[in-house]
């Protein structure tokens, strides 16, 4: 039985990035961080997970306009080109299947006058989807194999019943023997996992379908890279199989205090025109096109800037919470270890750091929207320097609580 809040899709499951990955921790450097001595083991965890994710696709005839082209990071500044040239050194080394391009053989790829020097790591099966028709697509195939889904049945309460639990929704009572809590980013009902991530807004914008012209214009309608720049306060952006352009990130980030997720925030107008004006920095020769789609949501953003899961009521509640980017991929690892969790074919994931070691909570209010607030701040101005990392994140760095993508 699925309880769902209010629609299957709503939230980050419908309108995210649409960004495939195999990686479990929102990038590498992050996992080597936060769990020493797993990089090979979480990297082997995220290709067979990412493969057996297309394998399903296929298998219930899932159309999710999935696109194999990898993932392409761009530099738009020289300190971007050089660490972006570092890891390319490395990883072609590892025997990593990845490409380089220097500032012309970029402008070939894609044309933009702010891009000195791209990345593309086009190995197995990363690539785009599209967010929406999965979660339909998702819907109908369990719905195919029994399951009973409830929408628009918000969880009050979760309470021990006897051996099992009693969950307790507007409209009516579920006892079970377990439950799997799939909250992320919104309110749940456990105070253990509503301490382990807040509310962090994202914002994205969607053009009109580009014309021939345009499509020549920036040269991105053959290659069909999935994009990102290399910034900690980064644009991610992609083509969609009607050659519209999504365009989301940077800068509109944001924190709002007392963890804010009404209607208020997310239709910032402010947000969304700072957005259109970025994408045109990046796109001066699409001046003119239209935005005919503006959509936001929350990520659910840990300590570790990863998933963080967790048990409660002697392990007949669990949850995997918290995907702070990449989730697209990772959020079904992260079901993979919360069914673990309740007893379900358990592996030896279960004795990995990724799974046992425990995430810091986030600092209470008011604490909690300075330090956020102040962080982000911080990285802007690393990105404005050219990536150089001032006081406040050094000071991060040093007790291991800043995002180390």
């Amino acid at each position: 039985m699925l309880v769902e809040q209010t629609f299957v899709g709503d939230g980050a499951s419908g309108r995210n990035g649409g960004f495939l990955s195999s990686s479990l921790t929102h990038g590498e450097t992050n996992g080597d961080y936060y769990f020493p001595g797993e990089k090979d083991r979480l990297d082997e965890l995220g290709q067979q997970n990412l493969k057996e994710y297309i394998e399903s696709l296929n298998r219930y005839g899932i159309d999710a306009d999935y696109e194999n082209v990898g993932v392409t990071s761009v530099a738009t500044n020289d300190a971007m080109a050089a660490q972006l040239r570092k890891q390319y050194e490395a990883e072609k080394a590892a025997g990593r299947d990845v490409v380089w391009f220097d500032r012309e053989a970029m402008q070939r790829e894609v044309k933009s006058p702010t891009y000195m020097a791209g990345l593309w790591r086009r190995g197995d099966h990363d690539g785009v989807i599209h967010p929406g028709r999965l979660c339909w697509g998702l819907k109908k195939t369990i719905l195919s194999l029994g399951v009973r889904i409830f929408e628009g049945t918000p969880v009050k309460d979760l309470k021990p019943d006897g051996d099992g639990m009693r969950t307790v929704c507007d409209g009516g009572t579920v006892r079970s023997d377990k439950v799997l809590m799939a909250t992320n980013g919104f309110r749940s009902p456990l105070s253990q996992i509503r301490k382990s991530v807040i509310p962090v807004w994202d914002y994205q914008l969607a053009t009109e379908p580009l014309s021939e012209e345009q499509l020549e214009a920036i040269g991105w309608g053959k290659t069909r890279h999935a994009l990102s720049n290399e910034a900690n306060m980064f644009h991610y952006y992609r083509m969609t199989s009607d050659n519209r352009i999504t365009w989301g990130g940077g800068g509109t980030v944001c924190y709002f205090y007392g963890s804010r997720t009404d209607q208020g925030v997310a239709d910032d107008r402010a947000r969304f025109e700072q957005l259109s004006r970025e994408f045109l920095e990046t796109f001066p020769q699409l001046e003119g096109v239209k935005f005919t789609h503006r959509w936001s949501g929350i990520i659910a953003s840990s300590t570790r800037f990863c998933m963080v899961p967790g048990t409660a009521f002697n392990g007949r509640v669990s949850w995997a919470v918290g995907y702070t980017g990449l989730g697209v991929g990772a959020t079904r690892f992260g079901a993979r270890v919360g069914l673990e969790l309740l007893g379900y074919q358990p592996s030896d994931i279960l004795d990995m750091l990724f799974v046992k070691k425990k995430a810091m909570n986030w600092v209470p209010e008011p604490l909690r929207w300075i330090g956020v607030t102040l962080t982000r701040h911080a990285l802007i101005k690393a990105d404005a320097n050219g990536g150089k990392r001032g006081l406040w994140l050094k000071l991060l760095d040093f007790f291991h609580m800043g995002f180390a993508c």
